[in-house]
Formats: C-alpha cells, structure tokens, sequence
C-alpha cells in the first residue's frame, strides 16, 4: 500500500466529497422516506467507495461498505423503506467511514477503532421484517444544495493546495514588481516606457484575477455540513429545528472559508441551544413547533455578506446590561448610557453568558468574544440585531480574499499608510477659513460637523506619536485632510497630511515581535520600494480612546441644539475636466475606478471605441465628443478615465483631467436647458456641470454593455 499513496490520496479526497452528498440524502430521507432517486445516490456512492477499498486492499472500509450496501440495495429495490431507524443507523455508518478516511489521509493507513459491532447491526437490521413502519424524529432538516469539490474528467484536475499557494504569492510579488515600474515609467516620462508599464499592468491585472479565482470556493464547501449538525444538536436538545440555506454557491477564498468555519459552527449551536425554544413553548407563545435557523450568504460592495439568524428568545438588552453590571465587566455609568440595541454588543464581552443553564454544548460565556477576534483577525466585522421573543441575527463581513486588497495611501510624517478600503466611507478636505472654522472641541475632543452630525476626529501623526499636534486653539491649518472610516463604535474621522491615491496591495503579516501594536494590520511594499504600514481601523480606533461612551456623549451633544445648520446640498464629488475650460463633477459614490488608459491599447468594435478591460470589453465614451471640447491624451499617450457600473457591466468616460476629490455644498443648482444629463452649480468657487450618470447612460449608453458582453464568449472560443 506504500506504493498507492497518491492512488489513496485521491481516492479519500473524492470519497469523502461523495459522504457530504450521502449526508443531504440521508437528512432528506429523514424528512421524507418517499424519495427513490436520494436512495439511489445514497447507493451510488457506496458501492462506489466499496470497489475502490477492495482495490486498494482497505479491509475495514470495504467491509463496513459491503454491509452498508446490501442494506441500502434493500430499500432501493422497494423491499424496505427508509425508516427513522435505518436512517440513522447509516447516519453513523457515514460518520465512522469518515473518521477512517481522515485517518487514511493523515497517517496512509486505516485507524484502529474496531467497526465489528456497527456492522452487526447493520446485518441485524436487514435481516428484520421489511416494510417497518417510519419513525418520527425530532428534527425537520431542510438542506441546502449538496456539495459534489468532481472526480476525474476533461473539465477539472485535482491540484494540491500548496501550489495554489505558491502561485498567489508569486502573483503578489509580480503586483509589487508592477507598482514599481509604473511608478518609475510615470518619473521617467518616456512615452515607450509609459506604453510597456501600462501593459504590464493590464496583464499583471488580468493574471491576478484568474490566479485567485482559482483560490475561490463555494461557502457550501462549509455549509455541506450544518444540516447534518443542526440536526444532531436538534436530537440532543429535544428540539425541532428546520435549517434553510440561501447563497451557498457565494464564493470566497479558501483560507478565509477554512477560517470563518469555527466561528460560523458556534454561532449556529449557539442558535440551536439557546436561541430556539422547545416545541412546548413555542406552542405557548403562538409560534410554530419547528423553529428556524436561516444561514444567508451574498457579494456586497466588495465583501462577502454573511447572515446567521433564528426566530427563536431573541436576546434582552436590559438583562445583558444587569449581567454585565454585576460581573463588573462594564462601568456602571457607561452602562446607563447604553440604549437596549447597544447593549447587545456586550454579548461579545469575554465570560458573559445570558443562559439559563449551562449545558454541554454551550453557555459558560467563553465562546462570542472568540468568534468576533477569530473574524476580526481576517478584517471581518461582526455586527448583531435583536427583538426578545422575535430572533436574533447576526452578520459578518469579511472581506473576499487577504492576499491582495484594495486600500487608499495616505502620508503622515513624510511616511506613508495603508487604509484597507473596507473601512473606507469618504474623503473630506478642507482649506482655507473653513479649515480653521470647521474643527472644533468637544468634551476635550476634537470634531468636525459632518452634514450636521458630530464626528470624533483622531490626528494621525499623535496617535502614531511622529510629532507634537497643536491644541484646540492654534488649529488653524491652511489645508485639513480628513478620511472618514467606520470603526466598530460608529464613524470618526482620520486626520492625515496628505491623501495619496488607491492601490491594489499585497498583504504581508506583522513578525511576531510585532504581534502587541494594535495600530497595524500588516506591512506592504511601495512602487518606490519603501515598505508601508496598513492601519488597523478597529485597533486605532481603540488605541485613541474612542469608545461607544464617546460617541454616545457627542449623540447627547447634538442633542441639545450643538449642531450646525445643514448645507442644502452636500456630498463627495469627483471633478474633471472636459476640453480646456469646462469643469464637471460626478458623485464619488458613482465612480468605480480612476483609470490612464493607454492610447494603443484602444480598439474598436461596430463603430464604438472599445478597450479590454479586466477580462471584458469595456466601451469608452469620450465626453468631449458629447459636450464639445477637445480631448488631448496626457505624456505618455495614456487618457484619464473614469469607470463606472451600469448597464450591467463598466464604462469608461474619457476626460481631459481628474482634478480633486472634494466635499462641498451648494445652495443652487440648476438644470442646463436642453440637456436633462446635467445641472449647473458653484462648486469650489467655479462654475461646474454636475453629470446625471443615470440619465446619461440612459441617453447615450443604451446598448453598449450588452454588446461587448455578447461578443466576449466568442472571442474566448476563437481563442
């Protein structure tokens, strides 16, 4: 058997995606005997396993699924239903036949639990009268789909997990390597150079994406095994528990699934001991006897969205602000602050527990504040809701890989930051007398007045300790920058010198000596080769002292009357310019991605100019020829292009220059006549057509997206 290692390896990897199938039959069974084709790929599977060990000379395995086989083939004939009572039993079958494959997988050989007394009963079993009677059980299961990871065929090779590893991390060194040389072809300013770098960097892009797509799994790879679970805590708490899935074919990366498992497995016992009520009171309380757990998954802004709810006690806001006064864990001022849907944050406090009883699955208070640190230790957050008597639901966020992500670079101290962009909501900056006017102290804190509500602001360079920061009186900077990120205890702002641009970064981990600087998330390198800090937002917002305390005082600030009379008008706007004198704004929170194309790389299809954009054609549409103007591309030969969604794919808007990010308000706005894409306001002192993108696309972009996405699978096959 030495010499089938790989044989073994391959042949446990698909068994036991084959026993995570017979796990969704067998709990279908369970729900309803009647169905023939899930006895057949309980059948199908086993007999397959059972060829295979007779093959390798595995003698335990082929014996269990020998006996396991002949009782199934019973009930595919129709001479024995599948009863509550064989349900089971094969239920523990699948789980030993698992436990020998995982010791074949770890050790090359089958481990010693002895498998005589399991298959006896099963003989015993399909020697009984056929035709018994199903029994009820206590739990109604309602799986998801069932998870298939294939064999052997045209379409799908098995590759180890290491060297999809090795290949991420080559891809990360060849994005540093890109930043470096389009940093550097920009300093040079050689048109040739310019036009290499910027196909560099398509590819790099483009073999980015695909190396980790490749890393992308179903989070049913996980999720294949809640049913199963929730069923067998649903026996052991004599209760009846219906688990539904949606979104289990929501992809993420592979080292994120494996870590997110743990936390996902507690919440959901959690759910299934305490959260649910037993079938007597929910009798009581006029709900039905089955209680639900609902497992929901989606893509949303970047992130993958992940929602675990019941309607089962909900949690008491006002009984965890007792629990937590008399264990001491929170102030007790601090706690009378707290409204009931703050409090419920306190569930993540270590050693807090609201059960009733302490059972052998949980309730000792040692388990919420290692879900929220394991799901906060990959960027995730994790936020709760509750109604008493109604449910609970809890959601995280994390983000879809770790390897490489988006953040926005800033300077301070002539340093440079990374902020993940996760944690980005917008920019602000502000010059001139409102700089000096528009920071103010509150309580000893600084703040800035954010569309009239108040916003804590942290200074960068004192947290960071890089330089003395002037008091509240001589705050009179010409120019403040201001990012505004979400920490866990709402927004705040971050005051840094300077707001750089938005990068693609790869992520490399802090050394362990490193381990106690809550401020950091992790390390990367530059274009210029210097290394740069990424900021930990949660951790720097803890590290300046804001608390849920603070952001609750300045709510009772505004409270009483302390706020400023709201601008009309006021929002995040990206400005550009369209030939050499008009000026023009686009809502930031429209704009996908700030792009310089270069002028080679533009094609044309059916009379559009079109350029291959991220694995698809995306069309350009040059607003100069719309709105008059002459547009000249930049030194170098690249355009300037803003990209937005719509229409169900990109677009490019070719402009002649991307001037500022700001934030502003204005008290008139008027629409150009003539032209319903756009409404004329002061903006920054200048006059600027503001660009209804909705309005716009619907005027003069009909029928591109869905062009160019047609023509892509043609291209692919041609290819």
């Amino acid at each position: 058997m030495e010499d089938n290692q790989d044989i073994i390896q391959e042949f446990v990897a698909e068994s036991l995606d084959g026993l995570t199938a017979v796990d969704h039959s067998l709990l279908e069974l369970e729900r309803n005997a009647d169905q023939p084709e899930h006895i057949k790929n309980v059948f199908r599977v086993i007999h397959t396993i059972k060829g295979s060990c007779g093959f390798l000379g595995l003698g335990k395995l082929e014996r269990i699924t020998h006996a396991a086989e002949e009782l199934l083939s019973q009930a595919r004939d129709g001479q024995r239903a599948m009863s509550g009572e064989t349900v089971a039993l094969m239920l523990e079958t699948v789980d030993v036949l698992r436990s020998l494959f995982q010791s074949l997988q770890t050790s090359g050989r089958e481990n010693l639990i002895s498998v005589d007394d399991l298959i006896a009963r099963i003989v015993r079993l399909q020697k009984t009268a056929p035709g018994e009677t199903p029994v009820p059980t206590a739990a109604a299961v309602t799986p998801g789909p069932a998870v298939v990871s294939h064999g052997a065929g045209d379409d799908f090779v098995r590759v180890h997990v290491s060297l999809l590893d090795n290949l991420m991390t080559l891809v990360g060194e060849l994005v540093l390597a890109r930043n470096q040389i389009v940093q550097s072809s920009l300093l040079a300013g050689e048109a040739g150079a310019s036009n290499a770098a910027q196909r560099i960097n398509l590819i790099t892009s483009e073999l980015q994406e695909s190396v980790m797509k490749t890393r992308l799994q179903s989070i049913s790879v996980i999720w294949g095994n809640f049913p199963r679970m929730v069923r067998d805590l649903s026996l052991a708490c004599h209760k009846k528990v219906q688990v539904e899935m949606e979104g289990a074919e929501t992809e993420m990366d592979r080292a994120l699934i494996e870590a997110i498992r743990d936390p996902l497995t507690h919440l959901i016992r959690n759910a299934v001991d305490h959260g649910i009520e037993s079938a007597e009171v929910r009798r009581e309380r006029g709900k039905p006897e089955t209680g639900l757990v609902l497992l929901r998954a989606f893509h949303e802004g970047g992130q993958v969205i992940i929602e675990i709810s019941d309607d089962g006690n909900g949690i008491d806001g006002a009984r965890l602000r007792k629990k937590a006064g008399d264990l001491g864990l929170v102030g007790v001022e601090e706690l009378s602050r707290m409204t009931d849907a703050e409090a419920l944050s306190l569930v993540f406090l270590p050693g807090l527990s609201t059960a009733q009883a302490v059972t052998n699955i949980s309730g000792r208070g040692v388990g919420m504040d290692v879900v929220r640190t394991n799901i906060e230790k990959i960027g995730g957050t994790i936020d709760i809701s509750s109604a008493a008597g109604r449910g609970t639901v809890f959601k995280v966020k994390i983000p879809l890989t770790l390897a490489i992500i988006p953040a926005l670079i800033v300077s301070t101290g002539g340093d440079q930051y990374a902020i993940p962009q996760i944690s980005l909501l917008e920019l602000v900056r502000l010059s001139g007398e409102q700089a000096v006017q528009a920071v103010e102290m509150i309580h000893h804190a600084p703040v800035y007045r954010l569309r009239g509500r108040l916003l804590p602001l942290v200074y960068l360079n004192r947290e960071l300790a890089l330089e003395t920061v002037p008091g509240a009186e001589s705050l009179q900077d010409p120019e403040v920058q201001i990012v505004v990120l979400q920490g866990e205890n709402g927004q705040f702002g971050l005051v840094v010198d300077e707001i750089n641009d938005t990068q693609e970064i790869v992520v490399k981990p802090l050394g362990s000596h490193f381990k106690g600087l809550h401020a950091f998330a992790g390390t990367t390198i530059m274009g210029d080769g210097r290394v740069a800090l990424i900021l930990d937002v949660p951790g720097l917002a803890q590290k300046a002292g804001l608390s849920a305390g603070l952001s609750d005082t300045l709510r009772r600030s505004q409270s009483k009357g302390e706020t400023a009379e709201p601008v009309r008008h006021s929002r995040s706007l990206l400005l550009f310019e369209v030939g050499r004198q008009r000026r023009m704004a686009v809502p930031l929170s429209m704009v996908a991605r700030l792009e310089e194309i270069a002028v080679e790389s533009l094609e044309t299809s059916a009379s559009r100019t079109v350029v291959q954009y991220r694995g698809r054609i995306m069309p350009l549409v040059r607003l100069s020829e719309i709105y008059g103007g002459e547009t000249v591309a930049r030194d170098g030969g690249a355009l300037p292009v803003v990209v937005y969604q719509a229409l169900g794919g990109n677009i490019g808007l070719v402009v002649d220059r991307i001037l500022d990010i700001i934030e502003d308000g204005w008290s008139a706005e008027e629409e150009t006549p003539h032209d319903p894409t756009l409404h004329t306001a002061v903006i920054d002192g200048h006059v600027t057509d503001l660009l209804d993108l909705s309005k716009f696309t619907e005027r003069h972009c009909q029928g591109l997206v869905g062009q160019s996405r047609e023509r892509s699978p043609l291209k692919q096959e041609v290819a």
